[in-house]
């Protein structure tokens, strides 16, 4: 591998790692695998008499299922990959300021993600490169890194991302040698054909039901093409079926506790979704979503959509074009029959369909050679890369603002640590959405966690006064020194109880979209989290939306709000009053109660001290 291809991994990869820090909290669809890793890494796996009564006081899941349960593999996966770099991390002398807390594990368990989806691409690349040539696999690299959405999505903890990853390996298995190569080549290649549709067979079975309907349409195309036959196919699939599910069933059934009944998650999914047709109750959309909206934002750079073309026209790349476009394209119209339709739901074809661009520009380089037209289309084709580059940017900027929820926790946490007075036990509320922009559970430890020698464990058990439903949580932290630690606990409490005053009173912090709507005690505003509202073009001497609609409050606006208003001020100071960028809205109050108006003590319970250890009983619901 030759130098310039190694810097352009490690910039996918760097692109890949850059959209995780920029964006480091998680949303309501990521919650299920983020949960679950970070149980997981707590908890361990009981077993043993009393397993699955441990595994209900514990776990996430217990309490909050989601619509549709979800395989526990990938969580599995990420955990066991996750915690041997926790521990890494716990003896290395790192900077007296740096902690390994839960918001550092989050990254490393979103950042295990991302880095294996990103060398999957890496590894499409050099499937180009060996069956199409070198300049092939640097414009896919190029390419891709030039778009948005998949560098976005590659760290977040979406079943779709579990499958991204081997989707897009199974597309770098389908591409082979060149005709003329050795027999023995042949017969490899055949082989990795089989991988492909094993890889797509058990991204099907396990993560995503849907990727089933890629492989229908890739199976398909080998068929016809030829280049297998309906009989190895059948044979690769139903290996590869059976696999997945002396996999999935066995550490599915024992998560969700069905045991000894089997559970297969992704079939549940199908039932719920398709058959059922629960999915439109998230919204529908027109058949041509796919191919007007979804699409061309997934590829972003419009060259593409001439490329692509252009590749599968010219005789060097129509082979390998037609492989890697025609399954996809396929996929996307069959599935276009769902109604409810999302773009991530199509995510697995962009690799394919930017590597059939990059074939198409590969072929435009080689003309540009000898053509001065080929030679301006190329120039033209690199200026759009560019500027997709900036779009990309531009978006990524944009979107980091959508975690209000993340923020208001991360607040939370650094006024409850820089507080010398605070209680052993600080009990806070999050709501609806707080909850669905960022709030999870590695989010609300404090301090050390997870390291060998500093080990944060939150518990959930069952509390003898309250219902099933309801949950006490503990968390228990050891530590070297007999040091006092205070103790966050997050409730996430979202039904009838939230009208009834006296469930209040148990809270100190309160992390509210509409604070009007706490009660029980009087409470005051020490923070506002501001989210993205769209663009504003603002003149000289215009007023700012955001700014009039947080000073009732009196509070201070922080993260990243507080820094798009110092971005705006700088550039109004420099510009004359012009400005055109983000609006920011005020999206969640952090509420703490004012001191005498009501305690939470009564409600928190008793805190005491063992040894080197501090334990905290709050009684709260979650």
């Amino acid at each position: 591998m030759k130098l310039l291809d190694l810097l352009l991994a490690a910039a996918l990869a760097t692109l890949v790692v850059v959209h995780l820090v920029a964006a480091p909290y998680t949303k309501v669809e990521e919650s299920f695998n983020i949960q679950a890793a970070h149980d997981i890494l707590v908890y361990g796996t009981p077993t043993g008499p009393g397993a699955f009564a441990r595994l209900a006081e514990r776990y996430d899941h217990a309490v909050f299922s989601g619509a549709v349960p979800r395989s526990f593999v990938g969580a599995v996966v990420l955990a066991g990959l996750a915690q041997p770099l926790l521990q890494l991390l716990a003896i290395l002398p790192l900077p007296a300021a740096t902690t390994v807390d839960g918001s550092v594990a989050q990254l490393v368990v979103r950042g295990i993600l991302g880095l294996g989806n990103g060398a999957a691409m890496l590894v499409l690349s050099r499937a180009l490169a060996a069956s199409c040539g070198r300049a092939a696999a640097r414009w896919y690299v190029v390419l891709q890194a030039a778009q948005f959405h998949v560098l976005f999505y590659a760290s977040r903890t979406l079943p779709n991302m579990f499958a991204f990853f081997l989707t897009t390996l199974a597309f770098a298995f389908l591409l082979t040698p060149p005709p003329g190569t050795a027999a023995a080549a042949r017969t490899a290649a055949s082989g990795r054909v089989r991988v492909a549709l094993c890889l797509l067979a058990f991204a099907g079975v396990v993560f995503r039901g849907e990727v089933a309907l890629l492989l229908v349409t890739t199976s398909a195309y080998l068929v016809v093409a030829p280049l297998a036959s309906a009989e190895r196919i059948v044979r690769a699939v139903a290996l590869a079926v059976a696999v997945a599910l002396l996999l999935s069933v066995p550490i599915d059934s024992y998560f969700w506790q069905t045991l000894p009944r089997p559970f297969w998650p992704e079939l549940h999914g199908f039932l719920f979704n398709v058959v059922d047709g629960q999915a439109s109750a998230w919204g529908t959309s027109p058949w041509h979503y796919y191919f007007t909206s979804a699409l061309p934002r997934l590829l972003l750079n419009p060259a593409s959509f001439v490329l692509i073309p252009f590749a599968l026209t010219r005789l060097p790349t129509r082979g390998p074009a037609a492989l890697l476009t025609v399954p996809a394209l396929a996929f996307i119209a069959v599935y276009s029959l769902q109604p409810h339709k999302e773009a991530r739901f199509i995510l697995y074809v962009v690799p394919p369909l930017t590597a059939t661009a990059a074939l198409g520009a590969s072929q435009l380089q080689t003309l540009a050679r000898k053509s001065a037209p080929a030679k301006l289309a190329l120039a033209g084709v690199a200026g759009l890369t560019l500027l997709s580059l900036a779009a990309a940017t531009g978006m990524l900027l944009l979107s980091s603002l959508n975690y209000p929820g993340g923020e208001a926790l991360a607040a939370l946490r650094a006024l409850v640590a820089a507080d010398p007075g605070a209680a052993s036990a600080v009990v806070a509320h999050a709501d609806v959405l707080a909850c669905m922009t960022g709030v999870t559970l590695f989010g609300s430890t404090l301090g050390a966690a997870l390291p060998s020698h500093q080990v944060a464990v939150e518990r959930r058990t069952a509390a003898a006064a309250i219902t099933g439903a309801q949950r006490t949580q503990e968390t228990e932290i050891s530590f070297d020194s007999a040091a006092t630690t205070t103790h966050l606990v997050v409730d996430k409490t979202e039904d009838a109880r939230l009208l009834d005053p006296s469930f209040w009173t148990q809270f100190d912090y309160l992390l509210m979209e509409d604070p009007s709507k706490a009660v029980g005690g009087a409470w005051t505003t020490v923070a506002v989290v501001q989210g993205y509202a769209g663009i504003e073009v603002l003149r000289p001497g215009q007023s700012v939306d955001d700014e009039t609609a947080t000073a009732a409050t009196s509070a201070p606006v922080v993260g990243h709000g507080r820094l798009v208003s110092r971005v705006r001020e700088a550039v109004r100071a420099r510009t004359g009053g012009w400005w055109v960028g983000p609006r920011m809205a005020p999206r969640i109050h952090l509420l703490q109660r004012v001191k005498g108006s009501s305690t939470s003590g009564a409600t928190a319970g008793k805190v005491g001290k063992s040894g080197n250890k501090v334990v905290t009983a709050q009684r709260v619901s979650s």
